[in-house]
């Protein structure tokens, strides 16, 4: 079993930035990659960003070149630092550590007002 908290989500203005935090515990030995997803009312859960253990990230093509995901394997916590945020960038953002299952946070809201 893997456990994710995250934390870091809140309200900002277009333009603003924000830096959500997950924090793993219990059997990281199986995570092989880690990353973030969202899911806006009405929507589908889509991808944002991944990250394997080295670092090898990848992004929705939404979100290149404004968010930067990383991962400190000595804290066992993943980040996901959000620039420029636009209105459409308003969701519940969820971490998920993948391996031989597939683990979930329990999400935190992202609210970009215009």
């Amino acid at each position: 079993q893997v456990q994710l908290v995250e934390s870091g989500g809140g309200l900002v203005q277009a333009g603003g930035s924000l830096r959500l935090s997950c924090a793993a515990s219990g059997s990281i030995f199986s995570i092989i990659r880690m990353g973030w997803y969202r899911q806006a009312p009405g929507n589908q859960r889509e991808l944002v960003a991944t990250t394997t253990r080295g670092g090898t990230a990848n992004y929705a093509d939404s979100v290149k070149g404004r968010f930067t995901i990383s991962i400190d394997t000595a804290k066992n916590t993943v980040y996901l630092q959000m620039n420029s945020l636009k209105p459409e960038d308003t969701a519940v953002y969820y971490c998920n550590s993948a391996g031989v299952r597939s683990y979930w946070g329990q999400g935190t809201q992202v609210t970009v007002s215009s």
